[in-house]
């Protein structure tokens, strides 16, 4: 059933989905970038299986959910927060898969209420202030790098990149699978295989589509599409300060960084960055994986966190 709870700051609605057993461990799943709530996640069946209370939210600007303008990544561990105090949850657990993945582990830092049990960051960026030799485009896919490229050279201004995803976010409402498609000419062979998957494609299409196909379609027609807020707000706070130091870590939190080496969305350079700096962490490293594989990865990731948080 789809829940909304408002912020206590600001009164900004955040809105969010639970799967499985109400009894069973709560974990968050954090979407990718786009995303929404409804990205790709294990059937309920399985669900029950794992013993995991699956919980998911627009991230500001997304879906359902308000937008936060000036958002940081850090500022994920307080909507997550908010929710775990609707639902009254005691502990939980943090997922993130590729743009939720900085999110995961902002959970992992703040652990606010000493709530976070464990947490787990799936083909995550490294933070734009990254050191020690990080070149952070080097084995980028040329679609990425032309987009932050783009950002970086105008920010603050961000109107540019927003006639960018602009345009993007029209040809998902038009049809999320040429989206997709265009994505596809990128990937290596690794992740063509993971997407040409019915089950996983069915799952990101409506995954894109809900990212921006609701309630941001302007009436009438328009010059210039609207640009999706959501979309545009993670890749500023991708490449600005994430508001907390990987050294913030909470040691007490178990973490695991996943990563497959054949990544071009999320360089291996960005993994093997963040395992040096997590040294506590998990480092999971796929040497025939990529990007996508994440995705049917998700099911062992999440029983990771369920024993951890035990």
């Amino acid at each position: 059933m789809v829940r909304t709870v408002r912020t206590p700051a600001h009164g900004r609605v955040i809105t969010y989905e639970a799967w499985g057993d109400p009894d069973s461990h709560p974990v968050f799943l954090l979407h990718g970038t786009p995303g929404s709530r409804l990205g790709p996640r294990p059937r309920t069946f399985d669900l029950h299986k794992l013993g995991i209370r699956l919980i998911a939210y627009d991230r500001p600007g997304y879906g359902g959910s308000d937008r936060h303008p000036g958002r940081r990544v850090v500022h994920a561990a307080e909507d997550i927060d908010t929710i775990a105090q609707d639902l009254d949850l005691k502990k939980y657990s943090v997922v993130g898969r590729s743009g939720g993945a900085p999110h995961a582990l902002a959970c992992a830092a703040r652990n606010i209420g000493s709530q976070v049990a464990s947490a787990a960051a799936l083909v995550s960026l490294a933070p734009p202030d990254a050191d020690d030799g990080l070149n952070w485009r080097e084995g980028m896919a040329e679609s990425n790098v032309s987009t932050y490229d783009l950002l970086d050279a105008h920010a603050p201004d961000v109107s540019a990149l927003g006639v960018l995803l602009a345009r993007n976010a029209e040809t998902i409402r038009r049809d999320p699978a040429l989206f997709l498609a265009a994505l596809r000419q990128e990937m290596p062979e690794e992740d063509r295989m993971v997407v040409e998957n019915a089950g996983i494609r069915r799952q990101l299409l409506l995954n894109y589509l809900s990212a921006v196909g609701y309630g941001e379609q302007s009436e009438g027609a328009a010059e210039q599409p609207p640009a999706p807020t959501g979309w545009v707000d993670d890749l500023v706070a991708f490449r600005r300060h994430w508001g907390f130091d990987l050294g913030d870590i909470d040691g007490t939190v178990p973490v695991m960084l996943w990563h497959g080496e054949s990544d071009v969305f999320a360089p291996v350079s960005h993994f093997r960055w963040l395992a040096k700096k997590i040294p506590t962490a998990k480092a999971v490293l796929h040497p025939s994986a990529a990007h996508f594989a994440a995705l049917p990865a998700l099911p062992q990731v999440l029983a990771w966190v369920r024993d951890e948080a035990a």
